[in-house]
């Protein structure tokens, strides 16, 4: 390991820069933080693949899941639905893909910058995550297209500032005693300290991560005075940025959102250009005050400085959705399991899986991957599986392939989980043929064994119980559902589960009908 010079020794600004990205190169967290939140940065909010490749990435991660589970739970979000919220594929569909994909990077940006810090690093955490749901909210009035990179690109407006703060506490303190003896302006007293701005420093960064480069130009500061209407998306999107993070440090001063000094100023600059007048302001502050309540943002602004600083050195005080307002009674984890894994309350889990794909269906918002996704990972969650899968037929091959999956090594099995029923005689094929549902307690009893196809052996060695749903429609197979466990399942299905089960499959296949 490279060794990583102090900045408190170095006088000259360039020197001191150099030092701070030698630093924040040798961070080992920091490849894994650069390389999440890429991939969640690019990808796309639209197509027949987005939701699923936001639900797998969440579910991919333990902790992001269970936060993203709390924020759909919190008393602001649960009005708009039914009950509990217990999926990654239903929080998508309540909260909206735009802000799960920018509260997911919050997330991963809490987790990542561990600074030794935590007072200064939680307060430019804060700050940027307020500043995202300005962004959000500005994105949802925007005509622009893929306007939701505003929200990012807002969130990482921030990003200098926190990168100082969880890797140089000294030079961090040293900036921001200039802006409050001197009356430095951020850039003034960055450039003095650092010998650039903390636009420039997180843009180096940033095109590091391999950020796409339309988000890393919206970071540039604007020129001073009045803002006038944008001409391209880049330039609204530059504009969206300022305003949010210049909200985002405003808001905690405002007695009246909307209608007081600090609010008077943010209308004065930006009011012709992002089409706010001061009833729309309200409105729009109001909702970014109480989604920021919800993520906890302002914890550290409402609590005295006396009082955290004994846990200065404590990184247990960033501010993770840890700290969100969640309904007590709200049990977010499943029942003990059998020895093979399946939850003891697996019909309690089937049945408020139903109630969901039931209520995402009639909403006439959905679509048809939408709820195989909610489908295939409430049958996984719900029945304690490894690896399930939804398979579709090929019209033209004919070969039955994987299309969605969930569960361990799920990409690469998902890859090679294909088959043909030409032969006719394997316990695939016999499935599909006379549509029966398989529930198969343990595939080593040789009655069983014999009817396991090659491919299967091969591709899952250690599945020892699984389930098969064939999928037909007007008596014609198309599909077919699988998932497995590495355990025997001598518990079984009972007949009140298996009903359960019988109706999720019956609403995929509805919702996978052509109309």
């Amino acid at each position: 390991m490279t060794a990583v010079p102090s900045s408190a020794h170095h006088d000259d600004p360039c020197a001191v820069r150099a030092a701070l990205l030698l630093k924040i190169a040798n961070d080992p967290n920091l490849p894994a933080l650069a390389s999440s939140i890429s991939q969640v940065v690019q990808m796309a909010s639209s197509g027949d693949d987005a939701v699923r490749d936001l639900a797998r990435f969440v579910l991919s991660d333990a902790s992001l899941t269970q936060k993203i589970l709390r924020l759909a739970n919190t008393v602001t979000y649960r009005v708009t639905a039914s009950g509990q919220v217990t999926t990654i594929s239903r929080a998508i569909f309540v909260l909206g893909f735009d802000a799960v994909k920018t509260t997911a990077l919050a997330i991963l940006l809490v987790d990542g910058m561990t600074g030794k810090h935590a007072v200064d690093v939680r307060a430019e955490l804060s700050h940027a995550m307020c500043a995202s749901i300005v962004g959000r909210e500005l994105a949802r009035r925007s005509h622009f297209k893929d306007a939701e990179e505003a929200a990012v690109a807002a969130l990482f407006k921030n990003m200098g500032r926190l990168l100082v703060a969880a890797h140089d506490h000294q030079l961090y303190k040293s900036i921001i005693g200039l802006m409050e003896t001197d009356g430095s302006s951020p850039a003034n007293a960055s450039m003095a300290r650092l010998g650039c701005s903390f636009e420039t420093l997180a843009e180096s960064v940033l095109y590091e991560w391999k950020i796409p480069d339309s988000i890393v130009k919206a970071l540039a500061p604007l020129p001073p005075g009045l803002v006038k209407a944008a001409k391209s998306r880049h330039e609204w999107m530059q504009q969206v940025a300022v305003f949010s993070t210049m909200a985002a440090t405003l808001i905690p001063q405002m007695s009246q959102p909307g209608e007081d000094a600090a609010s008077r100023v943010l209308l004065a600059r930006f009011g012709t250009a992002l089409g706010l007048d001061q009833p729309t302001l309200t409105t729009l502050l109001a909702s970014v005050i109480e989604q920021a309540s919800v993520l906890s943002a302002f914890d550290t602004a409402s609590t005295a400085d006396s009082a955290l600083a004994a846990a200065d050195d404590d990184a247990t005080m960033l501010p993770t959705e840890l700290l969100m307002r969640v309904e007590p009674e709200l049990d977010m984890s499943v029942d003990t399991c059998h020895p093979s894994g399946k939850p003891m309350n697996s019909r309690e889990l089937l049945m408020t899986g139903v109630r969901d794909v039931t209520e995402m269906m009639a909403s006439g918002r959905s679509r048809p991957n939408d709820v195989a996704l909610l489908v295939l990972e409430t049958l996984h969650h719900s029945l304690g599986l490894r690896f399930s899968t939804i398979c579709v037929r090929d019209s033209k091959s004919g070969q039955f392939k994987a299309r969605l999956s969930l569960g361990e090594k799920n990409t690469a099995r998902q890859a090679g989980f294909g088959f043909t029923t030409e032969a006719g005689r394997d316990l695939f094929a016999l499935a599909l043929k006379n549509d029966a549902d398989l529930m198969i307690a343990d595939a080593m009893v040789p009655t069983i064994a014999v009817l396991i196809p090659v491919w299967h052996r091969g591709l899952l060695p250690d599945a020892r119980s699984f389930i098969v749903l064939p999928l037909l429609i007007q008596g014609k197979s198309f599909g077919l559902f699988y998932g497995d466990r590495i355990y025997p399942s001598p518990e079984g299905v009972p007949t009140d589960e298996t009903a359960l089960i019988k109706m999720l499959k019956g609403l995929l296949i509805s919702a996978l009908v052509p109309r």
